[in-house]
């Protein structure tokens, strides 16, 4: 069901539609977000984003990299993406699961996902880090971002208001909670604490850090050894 609605349902102008509705405090969340990722990149840099949606945050990826690649599982997302990023000539899209992916080894100076990207995948995560290290370049970081419990409120109405318009299904207020945040019709948001950002390090052996910004997210920076 999540991977239907991001590929389906929450895709192209409907997912726009969702960061329109969002309240000045979301949009805040959003730019500290884009603006601590920007902070690993060179003028040099080759990135990647993991579902890249409709371009939202690769234009300022692109606007501060040598080349921004962005991948999606929605057909009609990359479209609008196409449209969206026109002006930005680096910039390169591709229909791809972040669990399988196909660019060759050592590729990447940084891979991303943000906005609680990796609960949003629904896949092994143990596996898709194992895929983004393989092809970041060694001294590359990964990076990945899930929702600090400090913006709870403002998340859970942020998606009150998508609800409202018919972008997700009615929330379900008894199973709604604790990060978590349930549809009526089977969609689940859910996140990854600080906690559970470690148990990963740990699994994997990697050589990482936890870092919260804004007091809304979560980073955890993987170094490419």
């Amino acid at each position: 069901m999540n991977k239907k609605y991001y590929s389906e349902k929450l895709s192209a102008n409907n997912l726009k539609r969702c960061y329109d509705l969002a309240s000045p405090r979301i949009q805040q969340y959003l730019s500290a977000e884009i603006e601590y990722v920007l902070t690993f990149l060179k003028p040099e840099s080759i990135v990647l984003e993991l579902g890249c949606g409709y371009g939202r945050v690769l234009k300022h990826i692109a606007a501060n990299s040598q080349e921004a690649y962005g991948i999606d599982t929605s057909a009609e997302s990359l479209d609008l993406a196409e449209e969206y990023l026109s002006d930005n000539k680096n910039v390169k899209l591709f229909n791809m699961n972040a669990d399988n992916l196909t660019f060759d080894e050592n590729m990447f100076d940084v891979v991303f996902a943000i906005q609680n990207g990796l609960s949003a995948f629904k896949v092994d995560p143990l596996a898709l880090v194992k895929e983004c290290l393989k092809i970041t370049k060694k001294g590359g970081k990964v990076l990945f971002s899930s929702y600090s419990d400090k913006i709870w409120d403002a998340r859970l109405d942020w998606f009150k208001k998508q609800s409202k318009e018919w972008l997700i299904g009615a929330i379900d207020t008894e199973k709604t909670g604790e990060g978590t945040i349930v549809c009526k019709d089977g969609f689940q948001a859910t996140t990854f604490s600080k906690s559970d950002f470690s148990d990963l390090s740990v699994d994997l052996e990697v050589n990482s850090y936890i870092k919260e910004i804004d007091q809304s997210s979560i980073f955890w920076i993987i170094y490419a050894d």
